[in-house]
């Protein structure tokens, strides 16, 4: 099969396309022939040499992907060859066949193509992992979301508006980006490189907010905790600007903040299992009936790998970028597979 390699640390340029043996499945996995596989920002921190695989884990990039189940492993009951899904799997999504365990492999949401499908498991894993699971975003709370349309931004506006009823607040660095966070709920959106919790705090009346998903830390992370309110939340997903940060440590020990930092693709296949089952009970029909979309900024064939991560490079994309491997089936609709089953968790 073809996959993509990694050839050293570097720019889109160490990105090649090679052949390696086709994946088998151990106990619980399946092999999916991947149609598309998302592109990420993980991603191109690992081809940058700054984020490195867990143990274990697949070196060659790629979050998720969509496409059909070509074989399974010992012990998976639920799912059989030509099923199709979509799948967070840990790593060896850009390749034409991919192991995923059977427990995060989902149906692909009614009425979307297997192109859409790719743009959701990694973002809405994220984006599901830290707003109601790490910071229990309650009915009704204000939240910010820095990089409202990056593909967590997205699937996080839609996700709070949606099950929460949240009022949410977005970031972004261009007119028609702020636009578009708007478009997908929020009630507002300022400029990041501005004095966007100035701004934060007269659009909401002179209060800070509940909660702050964030991805670049660093030295504005002070000016993060000082919008929250007593009891806020500041959740860190990644730290762009910076791996250090100089706090008042009073402050949030008066004020009763939390600030939490989250991984998700070093945690157990039970873990996600249980995200992916809720995912699909609670999200999932929200995107079949249209009231939660994906948005796809490009669809690229798989021999574009480069450009697809230039894309990402140059802060260019508004949603998600994909990458299709089978254009045969690449904007087909699945058929529903109404024997599909999720594989229940331990």
């Amino acid at each position: 099969m073809k996959i993509v390699e990694i050839e050293k640390p570097g720019g889109p340029e160490v990105l090649r396309i090679v052949e390696r043996p086709r994946p088998r499945p151990k106990a619980g996995e399946v092999v999916i022939r991947v149609v598309a596989a998302g592109v990420n920002r993980p991603d191109v921190q690992q081809r940058r040499g700054l984020y490195l695989s867990p143990p274990g884990a697949s070196a060659v990039p790629g979050l998720d992907v969509s496409g059909v189940v070509e074989e399974v492993g010992a012990g998976v009951t639920t799912l059989t060859p030509g099923t199709p899904v979509c799948a967070l799997v840990n790593g060896g999504g850009y390749s034409e066949f991919c192991l995923a365990p059977a427990v995060q492999c989902m149906p692909v949401p009614a009425g979307l193509t297997y192109i859409e499908g790719a743009s959701l498991p990694e973002v809405f894993f994220t984006a599901w992992n830290n707003l109601i699971r790490l910071a229990r975003l309650a009915e009704g709370e204000t939240l910010l979301i820095h990089g409202g349309t990056s593909g967590v931004g997205m699937a996080g506006i839609q996700i709070a508006r949606h099950l929460r009823r949240a009022t949410v607040f977005a970031t972004a660095g261009s007119v028609e980006k702020r636009n578009i966070c708007l478009q997908a709920g929020a009630i507002a959106a300022v400029d990041y490189r501005g004095a966007w919790d100035a701004e934060i705090r007269v659009l909401n009346d002179g209060r800070g907010v509940d909660v702050i998903l964030d991805a670049q830390a660093g030295p504005d992370t002070q000016r993060q905790l000082d919008l929250l309110s007593e009891d806020g939340r500041l959740i860190l997903i990644a730290s762009h600007q910076g791996e250090l940060a100089e706090v008042n440590l009073r402050t949030l020990v008066r004020r009763r903040l939390t600030v939490a930092g989250s991984t998700l693709r070093p945690r157990t296949p039970e873990y996600k299992g249980q995200i992916a089952r809720e995912l699909v009970e609670e999200v999932w029909p929200l995107i079949a009936d249209g009231r939660i979309r994906t948005r796809i900024h490009d669809a690229l064939p798989f021999g574009k790998v480069r450009d697809a991560h230039a894309i990402l490079d140059e802060n260019r994309q508004i949603g998600k970028v994909v990458l299709v491997v089978d254009p045969s089936l690449a904007e087909t609709v699945p058929q529903p597979c109404h024997s599909f089953r999720q594989e229940k968790t331990a």
